[in-house]
This record gives structure tokens, sequence and C-alpha cells, in this order.
């Protein structure tokens, strides 16, 4: 598989919420034919963490090629482009 097909999700799971634009994110990637590193955030402060790392204000964010995509409205975008 080359590497323009592989992505990394971060997403979040937490025990009372999956997060439904996460969820989505993977459909679309895996439908696209992408093999993808499912990366779950499972704690709130795992999520927090993650969105101050990363300088965003939400999840999940979309990873194709080290190059981050951003959300699944932004992978929805990408993938109509691509």
């Amino acid at each position: 598989m080359s590497d323009d097909k592989q992505a990394t999700l971060y997403r979040m799971v937490l025990p009372e919420h999956t997060c439904p634009f996460g969820v989505r994110a993977k459909q679309m990637l895996e439908q696209s034919g992408y093999e993808v590193e499912d990366r779950v955030l499972s704690s709130r402060e795992e999520v927090d963490a993650f969105k101050d790392e990363q300088g965003v204000a939400t999840t999940p964010q979309i990873f194709i090629g080290g190059e981050r995509i951003g959300g699944a409205d932004d992978l929805e975008a990408y993938l109509a482009d691509a």
C-alpha cells in the first residue's frame, strides 16, 4: 500500500460520548481506500491536551502524509478534490 493512502485519525471516544464526526471521518477515509491509524482520545484530559498541542479547537483531526487536513468537513472537501 502506498504512503498516500495512509491516514492518521485522532478522535474522541469518551465513556459517555463518542464523537459522531470522528465516526464519520473514519467511514469517509475507509470508503476512499485509506488505511486508517485510529488514535482514540479516551478522556477529556487527552482531548484537551491534544487540542492544546495541535493548536486546534475541535476533534477529530485527520492527517494524511504527515499533513494536517483538519476536521470531518475539511476531510470531506479534501476527498472531493482528490
